[in-house]
């Protein structure tokens, strides 16, 4: 299998690991706030107010996008379901990132160019599928994807800056592959 039929059917697989994990958390959310800082995050989200030190203000500010699709009696939802996604779309960037590690391992390089065979591919992919989707419905993941907190939101960005640093590794001798390093620091 020639990589760029590998990576066209990694695409497919993680659109649907993104769509498995944005459906388990987003019918699972929480439908009003939490005993704890969520109440706190969610308020000063909605009336762009300052929240307890050190404060998140790029969660504020990305919360209160999501708020204003909404009243004030659904605002703990709406920032609940963008925590649920950003949770997802963490789930999302870990696939790939087990992907390119396990293509890396496991990559032919020959004469024609780089090469992976159907049955390892298949198996980089059930790897990828399995990890991510084991972090997607552990525990401690799940009980701060579906409440509004800041934790989703930084997995999110941890994870970014994760995949974009294996994705400037790859390109790296490339012209303009420095786009990755001002994409990392700016996130």
């Amino acid at each position: 299998m020639e990589i760029k039929e590998f990576k066209r059917v990694n695409r497919v697989v993680a659109l649907a690991v993104l769509l498995i994990s944005a459906i388990t958390y987003l019918m699972t959310i929480e439908p009003t706030a939490s005993f704890w800082d969520c109440g706190e995050f969610i308020a000063s989200s909605y009336k762009l107010e300052v929240g307890h030190p050190p404060g998140n203000p790029v969660f504020q500010l990305f919360a209160r996008l999501f708020t204003l699709f909404g009243d004030a009696q659904n605002a703990a939802m709406l920032v609940n379901a963008m925590s649920a996604l950003c949770s997802a779309f963490t789930i999302f960037f870990l696939y790939l990132t087990i992907v390119h590690f396990a293509r890396r391992i496991f990559e032919i390089k020959g004469s024609e160019g780089v090469a992976i065979k159907l049955s390892t591919a298949i198996a980089i992919y059930g790897a990828g599928v399995v990890g991510s989707l084991a972090y997607c419905w552990s525990d401690t993941f799940w009980f701060s994807a579906v409440e509004g907190e800041v934790y989703a939101m930084s997995s999110l960005f941890t994870a970014i800056v994760f995949w974009a640093m294996l994705e400037w590794e790859e390109e790296a001798h490339q012209p303009y592959a420095n786009r990755w390093i001002v994409l990392i620091a700016f996130l």
